[in-house]
């Protein structure tokens, strides 16, 4: 494990020189190898470095997406150079990186630890932070591919939790949510242990949009995914979704660090949208 971690450190080192420089679209490939015979000669994962490094620079323009939805109040250029570009490497990690080999809560611990040294007194907190809310939503993105790496078995092992949202129409309108990752989806919310999920499902939505009434009918469909807990680690997540309209036409969107917009929509425009494929297929039966 130390040799992960002084990786990610040359990992660091050879990303801030490149961002410090204008983070052209190509990265040098000397910056590497010399930031690697400087700080590690004989490193046995200097292979990690150039995948961290590369794949860092490859996905730039989506992480600091993410990275500014999740830290709204701190434009990208105010970021520091160290700060910016362990985020870029601990949301790496977490979005690309192989789940069994770097859990996540090992790459986020790393991320902090990262911070600590070569960042500035708050830095490790900020960090925390902004990672700590993108791990809390990370099997939206990865849903498909990351519930793929479970065998059936494996994922009874999982433990279960379960949440319920709404389609929740006004007319022709249909409210939709966006998350951190760029995604438009719907309204859910997780159940309390004792709710039913029609019942959950309503005391939720309307909870996460703002609104007074909601009535929902039928039931929709159900999904079912691989995600993350801050505690627990995988769960396997299922959520019920439900028909629903309300007459409120104002939107109010509940603090969390996971959305950043709530919005009605036309059902002619939802085509148009970035959206998740699960989320999509649930308007064929509407």
């Amino acid at each position: 494990m130390a040799s992960r971690h002084l990786a990610r450190s040359i990992a660091m080192q050879s990303l801030y020189e490149w961002d410090f420089n204008g983070a052209p679209q190509i990265v040098a490939q000397d910056i590497i190898a010399r930031n690697l015979e400087e700080f590690g000669p004989g490193l046995e994962d200097a292979g990690f470095v150039r995948a961290l490094v590369m794949g860092v620079a490859e996905k730039r323009e989506q992480l600091d997406a993410i990275i500014e939805r999740a830290a709204p109040e701190w434009p990208l250029s105010q970021i520091a150079v160290v700060d910016r570009n362990v985020l870029r490497i601990g949301l790496w990690e977490l979005l690309f990186g192989n789940y069994k080999e770097v859990p996540p809560k090992v790459a986020i611990n790393e991320s902090i630890e990262l911070a600590k040294t070569f960042g500035g007194e708050n830095s490790g907190k900020f960090v925390n932070g902004v990672l700590g809310t993108v791990y809390r939503e990370l099997g939206e993105p990865g849903k498909d591919e990351t519930s793929k790496k479970y065998s059936p078995e494996e994922l009874e092992k999982l433990p279960l939790e379960r949440r319920a949202g709404a389609v929740v129409m006004r007319g022709d309108h249909i409210v939709l949510v966006h998350d951190v990752f760029g995604y438009w989806t719907l309204p859910k919310g997780r159940l309390q242990a004792d709710e039913e999920d029609i019942e959950g499902a309503k005391r939720a939505v309307m909870t996460e949009i703002g609104i007074d009434n909601l009535e929902l009918s039928r039931q929709l469909c159900e999904n079912q995914y691989v995600a993350h807990d801050p505690e627990a680690g995988p769960v396997r997540r299922r959520v019920v979704y439900f028909l629903g309209s309300t007459t409120q036409k104002d939107l109010h969107l509940k603090a969390s660090g996971g959305l950043v917009e709530v919005k009605w929509f036309r059902k002619a425009d939802l085509p148009a949208l970035k959206m998740y494929d699960d989320i999509r297929k649930i308007f064929e039966n509407i």
